[in-house]
């Protein structure tokens, strides 16, 4: 009797517990789940702008966008404007000179004084003076507009307009597979703005409708080549290039070789800037300048331009640069970069007496499209701006 009693009990009590267990476990069941929030439309990837991108592939790298340059003769209007901002107190200083009630030997020693302080130098200070000299006594005025127009006749005499000015990158037959293209070697210490140069006169070229193709042959400085081949990039002009601490002239070499087989019509070349032993850097633009030549036809068996960067701010620290690099290679033109800011006007006449080459290029800013031809009349009127 008391064993059926407890049995019964315990068959009612496990009846009760499974009962509880199936309503608790049911309201557990029929309580929905939280869901985790989908992200904004912006961090979703548009898969259809790939056609075939799978999920978890990276994408593409966008292509880098090929720029308009500037056509050079707009820029030069530019700089101009920027020129005469910079450098406009030395205009002013002379003018207010010669304006003076008494031209004394006091007033000429200052207006001297002032033209050696803008680094025109010495000799072609003195030569400018003594001309000025003569034609106002001469003259016998004292008019303003009589006296800046003879300052800016013998200013732009001493800056020579009769210098040939123009870059020397026209072949025969070029844009033609097969035939020579021009070829420019580019030299400068590092720190001038060399390879930025290289990269801005690039886009002159280009902006005149020529094929363009470049050499990075500075193979010392690792961020040289690369800086060179973003500039390419952004004009569409493709950038020869070694292995860092690769042979210079190997690089210039293939970079003319490939230019003639593709018909390009000028090879625009860089080369490694170090002063460290003035041996060392003779022998190496030497090598350089020999070997890319190789490529070349018979006829055309040259290097058509060698131009040097020269920093205007250095003064005449830049005039010692120039002279160690005309040493090594010889020199056809000169590039004038920072010249506005701190840059002295006189420079340029220093500079081409020094070396006997005209100033072909000048630059002034960090824009991309601040480098123009280098024009004497139109440089002198920026420097007499008011």
């Amino acid at each position: 009797m008391n064993v059926d009693l407890l049995t019964g009990d315990s068959l009612l009590w496990i009846v009760l517990i499974g009962a509880a267990v199936l309503i608790i476990g049911g309201a557990f069941l029929f309580v929905p789940k939280r869901r985790k929030p989908a992200p904004p439309e912006s961090e979703l990837p548009d898969l259809a702008e790939e056609p075939g991108l799978e999920p978890g592939d990276e994408p593409a790298e966008a292509p880098v966008a090929v720029e308009t340059p500037t056509e050079p003769t707009t820029r030069l209007a530019k700089l101009r404007n920027r020129l005469s901002k910079s450098n406009s107190t030395l205009g002013r200083g002379l003018l207010a000179l010669l304006s003076r009630d008494t031209l004394d030997e006091a007033t000429w020693e200052e207006i001297e004084d002032t033209l050696i302080m803008a680094d025109l130098g010495v000799d072609t200070t003195t030569e400018l003076v003594d001309r000025l000299r003569e034609r106002v006594r001469v003259l016998g005025t004292r008019e303003p507009d009589t006296m800046r127009e003879l300052l800016r006749e013998e200013l732009i005499n001493v800056v020579d307009p009769t210098m040939d000015r123009s870059l020397n990158v026209e072949r025969e037959n070029s844009g033609t597979p097969g035939s020579d293209p021009a070829v420019v070697l580019v030299v400068g210490v590092n720190g001038a703005g060399k390879t930025t140069t290289v990269g801005k006169i690039a886009r002159v070229l280009v902006a005149e409708g020529r094929s363009v193709r470049l050499g990075a042959a500075d193979t010392f400085r690792a961020a040289a080549a690369e800086q060179l081949t973003t500039w390419g990039e952004r004009v569409g002009v493709e950038t020869i290039r070694g292995e860092e601490g690769a042979d210079p002239a190997s690089v210039a070499y293939a970079a003319v070789e490939q230019g003639k087989v593709d018909g390009t019509d000028v090879v625009l070349i860089d080369t490694a800037g170090r002063l460290q032993n003035k041996r060392d850097l003779m022998d190496e633009l030497g090598k350089v300048k020999r070997v890319a030549s190789r490529p070349l036809s018979e006829e055309g068996h040259d290097i058509d331009e060698v131009l040097l960067v020269l920093d205007a701010t250095t003064g005449q620290n830049g005039m010692q640069q120039a002279k160690v690099f005309s040493e090594a290679v010889h020199i056809t033109g000169i590039v004038l970069t920072k010249l506005d800011g701190t840059a002295k006007g006189g420079i340029v006449v220093a500079v081409q007496r020094a070396l006997g080459v005209p100033v072909k290029l000048i630059g002034l800013g960090e824009g991309a499209d601040d480098l123009a031809p280098f024009d004497a009349a139109g440089f002198v009127d920026a420097l007499l701006a008011e």
